[in-house]
């Protein structure tokens, strides 16, 4: 059973940057296509990032556009979220996650993903 933990999230001010890393055990990482969603309290959770199997594609959502990147190293089974110039209104639960083995990515809806990380919290202060 493929199975992701992340990490990296914690509290930030406005403008400051952290990167969230995720490790994907249970299955290789090669042919899964990854991606980054988050979800604050009273919303749905949406898809903020995603990434085909080697890093083609690279999908941000328009909110984050310029600010985040996804990027894998398939060798070490890790996904890693770049986040810059970080905003109060990107506070939420982030988590990593996995589509369908062998599915085309960018996955850019979250029903689409299959396999979910535990969360880490990330909160901006203004």
């Amino acid at each position: 059973q493929v199975q992701l933990v992340e990490s990296g999230g914690g509290l930030v001010q406005a403008g400051g940057s952290l990167r969230l890393s995720c490790v994907v055990s249970g299955g290789s990482v090669s042919n899964y296509p990854m991606g980054w969603l988050r979800q604050a309290p009273g919303e749905e959770r949406e898809v903020v990032a995603g990434i085909n199997w080697n890093g083609g594609s690279p999908y941000s959502a328009d909110s984050v556009k310029g600010r985040f990147t996804i990027s894998r190293d398939n060798a070490k089974n890790m996904v890693y979220l770049q986040m810059n110039n970080l905003l109060p209104e990107d506070t939420a639960i982030y988590y990593c996650a996995a589509g369908r083995r062998l599915a085309w990515g960018p996955l850019r809806r979250s029903y689409e993903y299959e396999y979910w990380g535990q969360g880490t919290q990330v909160t901006v202060s203004s």
